[in-house]
């Protein structure tokens, strides 16, 4: 994860000279452009240093290595649920969520009350059931 950080870390240290110039620019009447460069530096500069964090807590993957070989990286990679529905019913109601925002506020509601029900739903899917533990 050295590099994935070093370039998120690289592209945050890059986006804090370019919203000054940008301030600068435009003598710093328009707050929106310089301070979602700056919050945009922010962004990549905290996801730099999870990542090294990250990376030192891990230690060195196998992509991470020039003298690994391709069947040091098989085995379990996570756990993740295959037939689970509560995914899509959760992306489908953020999208009308977002469909809301557009089109009325009334569609909005039935989508945040479509999400609220859709991760409890995933949050609680391995505590009961056929899948609980």
């Amino acid at each position: 994860m050295k590099i994935e950080a070093g370039l998120f870390n690289l592209v945050g240290l890059f986006f804090i000279p370019v919203a000054t110039v940008y301030g600068f620019m435009v003598d710093w009447n328009e707050p929106v452009g310089f301070l979602a460069l700056y919050l945009l530096a922010a962004l990549c500069l905290m996801i730099g240093i999870y990542l090294r964090m990250t990376g030192k807590r891990i230690g060195a993957r196998p992509e991470d290595r020039v003298d690994a070989e391709i069947h040091e990286g098989s085995g379990e990679q996570g756990h993740f649920s295959p037939w689970s529905w509560w995914p899509l019913v959760l992306g489908l109601a953020c999208a009308g969520g977002f469909l809301g925002l557009a089109v009325g506020w009334w569609v909005f509601l039935f989508g945040a009350g479509l999400a609220v029900i859709a991760l409890v739903g995933w949050v609680y899917e391995y505590s009961r059931g056929d899948h609980a533990h």
